[in-house]
């Protein structure tokens, strides 16, 4: 029990003294990368599984 309650309090320690947190800016900024990217791969996967969709559909439609 010693050993758990010992590494809680390193752990404590090391989140609120040796952890550099990122200012709120900077997090709003990252954020907003995150969701351009995001929704940037979200498109493009749309667009190759319409691609796929319509190819399929053709292939299917021959036999």
């Amino acid at each position: 029990m010693d050993k758990i309650i010992s590494v809680l309090k390193e752990s404590y320690f090391e989140l609120t003294h040796k952890v550099t947190w990122p200012s709120w800016e900077s997090l709003q900024a990252s954020t907003v990368v995150v969701l351009v990217f995001t929704l940037l791969l979200s498109i493009i996967v749309f667009f190759m599984d319409l691609t796929s969709k319509t190819v399929l559909e053709f292939i299917y439609s021959l036999g």
